[in-house]
């Protein structure tokens, strides 16, 4: 391998270290919030989620959303993801607006029974924001994939994904957002 080929993903990871701190910069907490970590999104630990995605699909291993979301965000929730709103009352703050850094808590249904969740990665507008999360397509990760709330009151409670450029697909029941403590 050349030393220009090895330099590649340091640049990558570089540019993506001054995505997030500029997209960062711009998160605020939920209302109530006095706790949260304004830093968003670790890049380091963005980056080892990444390549451990990467490596266990190498090896032919399953890629799940749960692992994903933990190794990006830190919140230390174990199950399903349909139980990790119900699991982070009482230790995680939890709320109706996305943050960068927070796990976005998509509801059980039909076509996802064990539920799903996804990392905020970026706030686009008040209705459209761009998340990383593994599986949504199986067994991949999908960076920077945008969703946008679709609910009546605006509240964040429905989205849809844009799961291929300029198409957004079904209507996803969300319970809300997760939002990783400091420290």
């Amino acid at each position: 391998m050349s030393v220009s080929r090895a330099a590649l993903p340091y640049r990558r990871l570089l540019a993506l270290c001054a995505a997030l701190l500029l997209t960062t910069a711009c998160a605020k907490a939920p209302d109530g919030i006095d706790s949260f970590d304004f830093g968003g999104i670790d890049p380091q630990r963005h980056f080892m989620a990444v390549q451990t995605a990467q490596d266990m699909r190498a090896k032919g291993q399953r890629v799940w959303c749960v692992p994903f979301a933990r190794n990006v965000s830190g919140i230390q929730i174990r199950g399903n993801a349909e139980t990790w709103w119900g699991k982070a009352k009482g230790l995680y703050p939890r709320g109706k607006e996305p943050v960068v850094g927070a796990v976005m808590a998509f509801r059980a249904t039909g076509s996802i029974p064990m539920g799903h969740i996804a990392v905020v990665s970026e706030i686009v507008s008040p209705r459209e924001i761009k998340v990383d999360h593994a599986n949504w397509k199986r067994d991949q990760v999908s960076l920077r994939m945008a969703v946008i709330d679709v609910s009546k009151a605006n509240d964040w409670s429905a989205v849809r994904l844009e799961s291929r450029p300029g198409a957004f697909g079904s209507t996803y029941p969300i319970n809300g957002f997760i939002y990783p403590t400091g420290g």
